[in-house]
């Protein structure tokens, strides 16, 4: 791995991930739907980079970029998707049930707002125990409809838990706008509202957002209660699936527009790397394209093992 600008290369990492991912769906072989962070990349790689690696985390549907951020495994990720028995998930879960407990990475679920208060139950453990581990949750801006997701925070600030609240708000539930699903105002003063330390950050910057999170790590790692941010993004592809789906109308040409200008690794290079862009970005994809095809090669040899224990695994 190239050790110089890490977080350009694991934003490159996930886009080249993502984009393998599309590129392979039509052969039909994945045994799962996929649900693709392209355009998001910035905030999974921005928080991971603040947390420490015994630091745990949990994801929702859209998980992949979460994942390989927090160390992830590549090769059991993506033969997870195709239902070998060698997937993280020992092929049960698929695309959206992701774990790998080596890299503190507990879990990811499509229900919404399902992985919120299992997140706050490890953050209570964390304290109880006094582990010193702060607990990340990802969700998007959907979830925070939930109920389920204003107890959890509630419960967080009675008990000042050691979690981190990163919502990613791409604007949509699915092809539904924000702006037709909740009255107008900040989700982050909301978050507020319920007594949390919260603030709002441009999604698409990853060194603000590192910087972002490593103040609220340090203020939840320190007893100062949970911390909330409000990360603004763009999604480019449909919601589920590996495809643009722009011809459907829910988002104007301006906003696609917009979203695709944002890029927040096209930021990064304009921002910090201009005089190495092309070099730079020559090596870093080829390393990527080695060690996809060697996780997409491990997957194939590994497409006949059988499940011969259907029942095993179920609880841990």
């Amino acid at each position: 791995m190239t050790t110089d600008h890490p977080l350009l290369y694991q934003m490159l990492r996930i886009r080249r991930v993502e984009e393998r991912v599309a590129a392979r769906y039509s052969e039909q072989q994945m045994r799962c739907p996929v649900h693709l962070c392209v355009g998001q990349e910035a905030i999974a790689v921005g928080v991971c980079a603040a947390l420490a690696h015994s630091d745990w985390c949990f994801s929702n549907h859209r998980a992949h970029g979460h994942y390989l951020a927090k160390g992830g495994d590549l090769p059991r990720m993506i033969a997870e998707f195709y239902g070998s028995d060698l997937g993280c998930s020992k092929g049960r879960g698929g695309s959206m049930h992701l774990i790998d407990l080596s890299a503190g990475f507990l879990g990811s679920t499509p229900i919404v707002g399902g992985t919120v208060p299992l997140a706050v139950g490890a953050a209570f453990t964390s304290k109880l125990q006094n582990l010193g581990k702060v607990v990340a949750v990802f969700f998007g801006d959907g979830c925070f409809e939930e109920g389920v997701v204003h107890e959890a925070m509630n419960f967080s600030v009675l008990h000042q838990l050691p979690i981190l609240f990163i919502c990613e708000n791409n604007n949509f539930s699915v092809y539904t706008p924000l702006d037709q699903r909740q009255s107008k105002r900040k989700i982050f003063e909301i978050a507020q509202a319920h007594g949390l330390a919260a603030a709002f950050g441009d999604g698409n910057n990853v060194r603000m957002i590192e910087q972002l999170v490593t103040q609220a790590v340090d203020n939840a790692r320190n007893g100062m209660g949970p911390q909330f941010l409000e990360l603004e993004t763009y999604r480019w592809l449909e919601h589920c699936g590996p495809d643009f789906d722009n011809h459907l109308g829910y988002r104007t040409i301006m906003s696609v527009e917009a979203g695709h200008s944002a890029c927040p690794i096209e930021a990064y290079i304009r921002d910090v790397e201009k005089s190495l862009r092309d070099a730079l970005i020559k090596k870093i994809t080829y390393e990527i394209d080695l060690e996809i095809d060697a996780a997409f090669d491990f997957a194939f040899a590994n497409l006949d093992v059988q499940q011969t224990d259907l029942a095993g695994g179920v609880y841990a």
